[in-house]
């Protein structure tokens, strides 16, 4: 502390002595920086089955991910990169996502997680690409009548039925359309998936496909039954139903910020295809079952109405397991929708 003199006012002559009058002087003090002391937590990584010690990590920030806490496990562990970790905080629970911090987790400074080995994945990108990319280039082939398919007298000749060429129009721009949204358009929440449901998937899709050709581009198949009115009529339901399909894939996209995994209630937007929306959590899936019905009027085959059957009930399981999670994730979901028909289903 610094001092000041200040001297008092000149006294009368008659006092000798004067007093010194000693005042503190106020200096600004010095603001101290406190640190913050930072508590680091320990993770301990079991094994989910065995519950055998793989992984123990100290020194963890409370504001760290889980995903940068499956970058510091595969570390230790190379055979296990990220995208084949499942993290859990129970044995025989769910995964925590990779955007959750740490902190945030109902653990103490001493974290226990779980890990199960999701097996070898790959990307969606890719399993959506061989997955459409299949179907468009095996119906080609039994569209041209390649050798080896019907005959030697049948090689490389057209059908003489004009909706047969309709059909493989159709059948082609659904996959075009399908390989460009892929690309262009979706988003995906999950990076990858398992590699083996890409066998799964592409059995699935391609063995329908030849299975679809095979009888349609048959140089003894008969047209529709009912004739151009027939075809005409299932044109338009495909159509209608491939621009409905296209325009919710464009409203789901919207929704969700580039970069993002954030999860929002899907709402009718200002294009009349979305206002299903109203009505249904999945409209992208209405939409794409339409289409293929349209398409088995359009050819009246056996083979194209077992896949629509499918298709539909495998859609079907797909959204309700999504209406199910829109209605546990958001209290103020619409209570009038259904999962993929208005009002039945």
């Amino acid at each position: 502390m610094e001092l000041d003199m200040v001297l008092p006012e000149t006294a009368p002559s008659s006092k000798k002595n004067t007093d010194i009058i000693v005042f503190p002087r106020r200096t600004p003090q010095s603001k101290k920086k406190t640190k913050k002391a930072v508590v680091f937590f320990e993770v301990e990584i079991l094994d989910a089955k065995t519950k055998e010690k793989l992984c123990f990590l100290d020194k963890v920030e409370p504001n760290a991910t889980v995903g940068e806490i499956k970058a510091m496990f595969h570390k230790s562990h190379p055979q296990w990169y990220p995208a084949r970790q499942s993290l859990r905080l129970d044995p025989k629970g769910k995964s925590v996502k990779d955007e959750d911090v740490l902190q945030n987790l109902p653990v103490g400074t001493t974290a226990t997680l779980y890990f199960r080995d999701l097996g070898a994945q790959i990307s969606w990108v890719t399993v959506f690409l061989t997955e459409y990319a299949g179907p468009l280039l095996i119906y080609l082939l039994f569209y041209f009548r390649v050798p080896f398919i019907y005959g030697p007298k049948y090689d490389f000749t057209t059908s003489k039925h004009w909706v047969v060429h309709l059909a493989c129009i159709c059948h082609s721009f659904h996959y075009i359309k399908r390989l460009l949204e892929t690309i262009f358009v979706h988003r995906f929440s999950h990076g990858t998936m398992p590699l083996r449901n890409i066998f799964k998937n592409c059995s699935y899709y391609w063995g329908f496909a030849a299975w679809m050709a095979y009888y349609i581009n048959h140089p003894l198949y008969t047209p529709p039954g009912y004739g151009e009115d027939q075809v005409q009529i299932a044109l338009i339901i495909f159509l209608f139903c491939q621009i409905g399909n296209f325009s919710i894939h464009i409203a789901l996209r919207n929704l969700r910020p580039p970069g993002s995994k954030t999860r929002k209630i899907p709402f009718p937007t200002k294009n009349p295809f979305t206002w299903l929306f109203l009505l249904v959590s999945c409209p992208n899936y209405t939409y794409e079952v339409g289409s293929w019905i349209g398409f088995t009027i359009m050819t009246q085959c056996l083979p194209v109405g077992l896949f629509t059957l499918v298709g539909f009930i495998q859609m079907t399981i797909w959204a309700k397991g999504k209406h199910r999670s829109y209605l546990k994730e958001f209290r103020d979901y619409p209570p009038l929708r259904s999962p993929i028909l208005p009002f039945i289903l």
